[in-house]
């Protein structure tokens, strides 16, 4: 499923136009999105949580050169399904 098959479903089960339900999903990416950028973890009961984690520098190798690099610590950003979703997909 892409974006515009989202927006399809979205706007047919919440009986909105194709354009509200764009927005709508846009706005709600938009403020997860800002969420996470400020540090905050985004729970969504029966969806999941999202959350940023931090990496810490690391050493690791290129497989090709068998060189060792130097990984700079960095972001990531973690989904940890809930409940109702996992036993969804199962």
């Amino acid at each position: 499923m892409n974006k515009t098959d989202l927006v399809n479903a979205i706007a047919e089960r919440a009986d909105l136009s194709k354009v509200d339900a764009k927005n709508a999903l846009d706005a709600a990416i938009a403020a997860i999105a800002d969420a996470l950028v400020e540090g905050e973890k985004v729970t969504l009961v029966g969806f999941g949580t999202f959350a940023v984690a931090e990496k810490a520098a690391r050493t690791g190798f290129n497989p090709r050169s068998k060189e060792t690099i130097e990984i700079p610590a960095r972001k990531a950003i973690k989904f940890k399904p809930g409940a109702d979703l996992e036993a969804k997909v199962k």
